[in-house]
Formats: structure tokens, C-alpha cells, sequence
């Protein structure tokens, strides 16, 4: 069954497989979605006339049911239907016979299809949300526990200056906050409502389209009707934008960790259970698992490029290439969420190795601080960064490494500013929360 179909034509079964693609796969994800939209849609219809209330309220209580049957995995897309929106369709007029062909007035699959991934990436932007503030939490708690261990601070991959456990985890907690920034920037643009655009040019029906707003908890509608298609496309780029923001920081701290890992940085080290082995090398613990989120965020952050690259030059008005939004995104989408799930568990499982920074290989670490110390008593920098860099080349450096470091100011090993990034947090998850009803 086609929603387009007439009696008289028909479409090959090479052209139909070729055109329907992945759509029933990622379609179920949108099930849920389609028949919440029609709920909205059917609901508006009864209320300005072109169906009657009794007509509304009957359809309305069969996409309840059906609703009922997607929850409880009681639902398919039938072999001989093209979509979800078909499918559901089907399933009305077979349970409510003629009014359910009166649910697709006002309305083309090209706004349904857009209604339905709009209401699926709020949600799963919320989901991430959750993911990312669990890992945001986890990554505070660790940096409090672990603030008075040192670690070897890098640049260039050379030994640098001293860092601190409480530091590396903060740092990458920060990192979540302008992620999340991102992301909520993304669920503003989702947050859109774009039902009663029809087909991309409106309708000559006397739609409510500030009535399905309200219905479907979105904070605004897309007003324009030709731009409320072009935001096909537009919206899963800038979701996929805000994934690559997260994905970023993941793949960074996985490398970190496969780093440190490492026999001859030997910082951190997980339970067995947590890594693999080798199937020749007995003494083996890999770090498949961060090497794995290393990968796959990575191919995340290609997400954005690739649906450029899917959309570019398209001019206004929909076109079927925007099909194939689906099959980039929506993998990307959970490929994300099980990167989020797994490091937590890796990371609240993470043992530290403490007294690092007493091995001999690490005293240049405290250069600087040799130099800062010279520059307290008075003398200038660039003599004392002479005098500091000479005893380096002669050999003769020394420094007592057991002294507290005098790291005060904010955002440093003794003053790590946990308390006001979890603030920051916070003001940002507040961007997610619904805005006042239009």
C-alpha cells in the first residue's frame, strides 16, 4: 500500500525496493512518533470542522491502541506497505473503516515525515542529555576523589609541567558543559513544529497549526510553510552537529586512557573483566573498549560532514535525497549513547596510580616551578628562566618534589573550580527545560 498510489498505475518491484531503501527500519523508530503527530493532527481536524468530533475521538482512541501495541513490540510494518505513515493508515481504516481515511486531510507524508523526526530527535536529544549529565557526574566525583594525586602534565606529547587526577577529570567534565551547549542548541531548532506545512506550500483547509504546537509540547511552530521543509535536513545537521561536540570529547578521553593504560605511562589500569586479552600474549590487558569509543566517536564526529555532503545545493522544496537523513543519523544517534554508557562504567571502575611523580624521569616537570620560585624572591623571569634552563643543560637540576605546590588560583591543582563548572552545568540543562506555552 502507497498513500500515493492510484488504482490505474503501478511501480516495478525493482524501482519500489530501490526507492523504499532502509525506510522500514528506521520507520519503527518512528512509529511511536507518527501516530503521537496523527493523534495532534486528528485532534485539530475535529476541532475546526473537517472531521466531527465523534469522527476525532473514535480515530483518535485507535492510535491509542495502536500506540499501546508499538510500546508493548506488538508492531510491524507489513511487507506489502511502503512506510509507517502507510502502515498506520492501513491499520485505522481496517479498525475504523471510512473515517480512517479522513486522517490524512490537510496533511502530506512530507510534513509527517518531518513531524516525526522532529519528535524523535527531541526525544533522543533528552536521552543524551541524561547520558552525558550521568558521565558529567561520574567525572566530578572522580576529579574530588582523586584531586590530591598528581600526574604528569603534557605538551607535544613532552613532559611539561604537574597536573593532577582532580584536573584530568575536571577538565573533561568542563568539556561536557560546551557540549551540552551545543546539543541544546540543536533541540531548540527540533523543538519546532513543522505539521500543517503539508507538502511544503500550506493548505487551502483551515488548519490549527499553533493548536498541534500545543498538542505536541513543541515551544514554537516552524511559520513558514516553505521553510518548515527546508528544515529537513537543516535540523539533522544540527543534531548531528551537537554529537560531534560530545563525540569529540569522548574520543580524546579515550585516547588519554589508552595512554595511560600503556605499560610505560602505567597511570591508570582497570579490573580484567573491563579488557581484553591476546591470543598469543598471555601478559595482555587491552584497551579495546576506549579504542572502540576512540573509533566510533570518530566516525560520529563524520556525521555532520556526511549529511553536507547528502544536502548541499538542494534548492527549496522537498526532494527524496533527504530520505537518506535517516540511515546517517539515527545510527549515529545510539552509537552514542552505548559510547556514553560503557566509558562510565569503565571510568567508575578506574584504578589510579598514586606517587607518579616521584620517579626520577618526572623531576623536570618542576622547572617552571623552579623558576616561579626564583621569580618570588625577586628575581626577573627571563633571568631566572636562564638561570633554571642552564642547570637543565648542565645536568645539575634539582628540585625537592615532596613540597606542596603553591597552585591557588582558579582552575588549578590546589583550586580546582568544581563547584562552579557543576554550576555552569546547571544553567545549561536548564536551556532543555520547555519554554512558556505560546
Amino acid at each position: 500500500m502507497k498513500l500515493w498510489q492510484k488504482e490505474s498505475t503501478s511501480t516495478s518491484q525493482l524501482i519500489e525496493k530501490f526507492t523504499v531503501g532502509r525506510d522500514k527500519e528506521f520507520d519503527l523508530l518512528l512509529a511511536k512518533y507518527d501516530v503521537q503527530g496523527s493523534v495532534a493532527h486528528v485532534t485539530m481536524l475535529g476541532e475546526v470542522g473537517l472531521m466531527t468530533k465523534e469522527e476525532a475521538a473514535i480515530a483518535v482512541e485507535a492510535l491509542q491502541q495502536i500506540a499501546s501495541e508499538i510500546q508493548d513490540s506488538h508492531f510491524r510494518i507489513d511487507e506489502n506497505i511502503e512506510d509507517i505513515h502507510s502502515q498506520v493508515e492501513f491499520l485505522l481504516t481496517q479498525r475504523i473503516g471510512e473515517i480512517g481515511k479522513k486522517i490524512h486531510s490537510g496533511r502530506s507524508r512530507n510534513d509527517q515525515v518531518a513531524v516525526d523526526i522532529k519528535l524523535y530527535l527531541r526525544a533522543e536529544i533528552l536521552a543524551i542529555r541524561d547520558e552525558v549529565k550521568e558521565l558529567f557526574d561520574l567525572l566530578i566525583q572522580q576529579s574530588e576523589h582523586y584531586k590530591a594525586v598528581l600526574l604528569p602534565g603534557y605538551t607535544h606529547l613532552q613532559i611539561a609541567m604537574p597536573s593532577s587526577f582532580g584536573l584530568w577529570f575536571g577538565a573533561y567534565a568542563e568539556s561536557l558543559v560546551d557540549d551540552l551547549e551545543m546539543l541544546s542548541a540543536a533541540y531548540q531548532i527540533a523543538n519546532k513544529n513543522p505539521l500543517g506545512s503539508g507538502a511544503g506550500y500550506g493548505s487551502s483547509f483551515p488548519l490549527n497549526r499553533i493548536r498541534t504546537t500545543e498538542l505536541l509540547d513543541f515551544d514554537s511552530l516552524n511559520h513558514n510553510a516553505v521553510y518548515a521543509q527546508m528544515t529537513r535536513g537543516k535540523t539533522e545537521k544540527a543534531v548531528a552537529s551537537g554529537l560531534s561536540f560530545i563525540a569529540s570529547t569522548m574520543s580524546k578521553l579515550s585516547m588519554d586512557c589508552c595512554l595511560y593504560m600503556n605499560q610505560n605511562f602505567g597511570f591508570i589500569s582497570f579490573p580484567s573483566e573491563l579488557t581484553t586479552g591476546s591470543s598469543i600474549m598471555p601478559h595482555k590487558k587491552n584497551p579495546d573498549v576506549f579504542e572502540l569509543i576512540r573509533a566510533k566517536c570518530n566516525r560520529i564526529q563524520s556525521t555532520p560532514n556526511e549529511l553536507t555532503l547528502l544536502i548541499n545545493n538542494l534548492p527549496s522544496g522537498y526532494h527524496r535525497d533527504l530520505q537518506l537523513t535517516k540511515e546517517i543519523l539515527f545510527p549515529a544517534i545510539e552509537e552514542l549513547k552505548a559510547c556514553l554508557q560503557v566509558c562510565r562504567l569503565m571510568l567508575s571502575n578506574i584504578t589510579v596510580k598514586e606517587g607518579i611523580l616521584a620517579d626520577g624521569k618526572y623531576k623536570y616537570l618542576f622547572t617552571v616551578e623552579a623558576v616561579n620560585n626564583l621569580v618570588n624572591k625577586g628575581i626577573p623571569f627571563r633571568e631566572a628562566y636562564k638561570q633554571v634552563g642552564d642547570e637543565v643543560e648542565k645536568g645539575t637540576f634539582s628540585f625537592d618534589a615532596s613540597k606542596p605546590l603553591a597552585h591557588t588560583h582558579e582552575g588549578s591543582i590546589n583550586n580546582l573550580n568544581n563547584r562552579q563548572i557543576q554550576q555552569e552545568m546547571d544553567k545549561v540543562l536548564k536551556q532543555f527545560q520547555p519554554r512558556p506555552a505560546l
